[in-house]
């Protein structure tokens, strides 16, 4: 990202989001050796005997925003997917120092700080094209007004044909900031063609992908995208999804700025936590959570 013509850069960035909903950034700012501890966190907390990992569960958990599990949505899936997690919901240095696993803390706080300036720059030049003149206090609380970091695992699966790591789904945020190891396994659906493409690790890189919250925002010029990850019979895969969402608060829908030149908006008003209760309500479908907040004509 680190670029003489920053314009040109900016023009990318916002062409990659209508047309394919993701991209991949290198020369990002974030420090490589941040990238490797985290990574190294992550491997550090799943081979943490059983016993250890149970303390964060749903039931056992000091902390809401502290989530250790098993698949997606246990309840509302036919087949449970192939993963792991560790879902940590950004409120305080002091809730993270005092909740947080010890094996993973530093690191992961130290990851999501380091990309914080990274993600500002992307979100102004996606802004700006909405013909929003500046990220000021109330577009960034809109933007990226509350943070969640998943350490996802994917261990061996003997029969990788029969399930998968990642259900097909698009994210609920504004951006997902992803972190793979080099295993690789990511794949997303061209807005275009419809077909799977797989998104090969770059070392030192992040995977951005569009969220349905700038979707929503954008009213359907940025494009979340459709991907899944599958599973592996060979090879324990690791990735860091930092997730940049709107508070729980806020109320999402068409930028004014967006339609402020008569644009008919496709999406109503609706209050981001109500549509993240619609998305944990069931199971990974594709893209049809955005269908919750559009105008039904």
């Amino acid at each position: 990202m680190s670029s003489p013509d920053e314009d040109k850069l900016a023009e990318a960035v916002c062409d990659a989001a209508e047309r394919w909903g993701f991209f991949q950034v290198i020369n990002h700012g974030v420090p490589l050796d941040v990238l490797d501890n985290v990574k190294a966190a992550t491997h550090r907390f799943f081979n943490l005997p059983v016993e250890e990992k149970s303390k964060f569960t749903k039931e056992n958990s000091l902390s809401r925003n502290v989530r250790f599990g098993t698949s997606f949505s246990p309840r509302a899936e036919k087949a449970l997917e192939w993963k792991d997690y560790l879902s940590l919901f950004f409120v305080s240095e002091d809730e993270a120092e005092q909740y947080w696993p010890n094996v993973c803390k530093n690191e992961t706080l130290e990851y999501m700080n380091k990309s914080k300036t990274m993600v500002r720059k992307l979100l102004e030049y996606l802004a700006k094209n909405l013909n929003v003149k500046e990220l000021d206090e109330t577009k960034e609380s809109l933007f990226m007004g509350s943070i969640r970091i998943n350490l996802n695992y994917y261990p061996i699966c003997p029969n990788p044909d029969l399930t998968v790591g990642v259900g097909r789904h698009s994210d609920v945020s504004s951006l997902t900031i992803l972190l793979q190891d080099q295993i690789g396994g990511l794949h997303v659906r061209s807005l275009t063609s419809g077909n799977w493409v797989h998104v090969p690790p770059v070392p030192g890189s992040f995977v951005v992908n569009i969220g349905d919250a700038m979707q929503i925002l954008s009213n359907g010029r940025y494009k979340s995208v459709e991907h899944r990850v599958l599973a592996n019979g060979s090879n324990n895969r690791i990735s860091v999804p930092i997730f940049v969402n709107p508070k729980p608060e806020s109320v999402i829908g068409p930028l004014p700025e967006v339609v402020a030149n008569g644009e008919e908006p496709v999406y109503r008003d609706v209050v981001y936590s109500d549509y993240v209760r619609y998305f944990f309500r069931k199971a990974h479908d594709g893209k049809k959570t955005v269908d919750f907040a559009k105008i039904r004509s």
